[in-house]
């Protein structure tokens, strides 16, 4: 790996992914304070993440596509702008249906930083080097996942929770103006692909290995999707925590996804696909079984909610990397496809788990254990996919 050549596009994606994922997660120790300004329910504040995961899922099924056609650049800047759009709305108009209409215009903006922090990687490396590479984004891009909620509960008892739309319209404004300055195409004119839409998806997902990579990354994603939609309502208003202390407790578990990340990358060379992933699935249902038991029992813990998604996040930075690049790697003629594919049925399906999660009544925490361990269940009968539907060489690596 060069690393003259890597470092500038690392920084790069990792900035385009942390626009998103810092809307995703900033709102959340605000949810009593944008409650009591809406005169909503606490509980229908997770309809604002379902809002903006499901178009960031959706868009990246165009976005993916046509970077394979018109390069990655003018993509990421199209969707930067619209993130931006959607931001303003949020803020000038001052209406709970005005919040959920901007949050869709958001995820249609920042699915295109998400369908291309999975192509670009794959645009310069292949192999084991890919998954290093994916692990090594996947690594600093859970620091903005880390700062947002703190940073988010610190605007919002300093001042408001509009404060913290305001943060994301001029770190999304900071984040274009890098991407039009610094980000060099990674997809030549030359390789650019002339295949109708349908013919790219249909030979992407007619493969077996993507689909069972793909089914495992939609449930491993759709557990922590739900996770950060459910925790500020338990910690809010069920243990009544204060704004700042609910932005502490959830980044708390954060540290175990940079964790696992670290642990793909340094066991990448060593150890199979396979191997990675039983890994991953053993700590994905300890973390879910952490929270379901004590959820059984009518308990309310923070310790038991901040250990079990601790161990889960350990799980999920084992297999994001490791599953994404076992994906992607089979498609270099279509990788914009094969990522857009990732990432929209991933967001797809955790903004629908989301909003059925946001049906049932959150007053302890057997819900979100019982969702979680659900995922975790649909990880392993991934898995099962892969070893049955795998060649030999590759059900022998599993």
């Amino acid at each position: 790996m060069d690393r003259h050549s890597f470092y500038p596009l690392f920084l790069l994606t990792i900035l385009m992914v942390a626009v998103g994922q810092m809307t995703q997660t900033l709102y959340v120790p605000s949810i009593p304070m944008m409650a009591g300004d809406f005169n909503v329910a606490s509980g229908q504040l997770q309809a604002v993440m379902a809002c903006y995961l499901i178009p960031y899922g959706l868009s990246q099924f165009v976005y993916g596509p046509l970077s394979d056609r018109i390069g990655r650049r003018p993509v990421l800047i199209v969707g930067m702008m619209v993130f931006l759009v959607g931001t303003l709305i949020i803020q000038v108009i001052p209406h709970f249906a005005a919040l959920l209409v901007g949050s869709f215009i958001q995820g249609l903006g920042t699915g295109a930083g998400g369908a291309m922090s999975r192509t670009v990687m794959r645009d310069r490396y292949n192999g084991a080097e890919l998954n290093r590479a994916n692990s090594l984004v996947s690594m600093g891009v859970i620091f903005s996942p880390l700062l947002a909620p703190v940073l988010g509960g610190w605007l919002t008892e300093l001042f408001n929770w509009r404060a913290g739309y305001w943060f994301l319209f001029g770190f999304g404004a900071v984040a274009t103006l890098a991407i039009m300055a610094w980000f060099g195409e990674t997809l030549p004119a030359a390789a650019r692909q002339p295949l109708r839409v349908g013919a790219a998806y249909r030979h992407v997902l007619g493969n077996p290995k993507f689909q069972g990579n793909l089914l495992c990354l939609m449930a491993t994603f759709a557990g922590l999707a739900v996770f950060e939609a459910a925790a500020g309502v338990l910690l809010g208003d069920v243990l009544k925590l204060s704004a700042r202390t609910v932005s502490v407790l959830f980044v708390l578990p954060l540290p175990g996804y940079l964790f696992g990340a670290w642990l793909s990358a340094k066991l990448s060379f060593r150890l199979t696909q396979g191997k990675l992933m039983r890994l991953g699935i053993a700590f994905l249902a300890l973390g879910s079984l952490i929270i379901l038991v004590p959820g059984l029992f009518g308990v309310v813990s923070a310790a038991s909610l901040v250990g079990g998604a601790a161990v889960y996040f350990i799980g999920s930075g084992i297999l994001y990397p490791t599953a994404t690049s076992c994906a992607i790697e089979p498609f270099p003629g279509q990788a914009g496809t094969a990522g857009a594919i990732l990432g929209g049925m991933q967001n797809l399906g955790a903004g629908v788990v989301t909003l059925l999660a946001a049906g049932f009544p959150m007053t302890g925490q057997v819900t979100l254990g019982a969702i979680m361990t659900l995922m975790v269940l649909i990880v392993a009968l991934s898995f099962v996919w892969l070893r049955h539907h795998g060649s030999p060489h590759e059900q022998m690596a599993i």
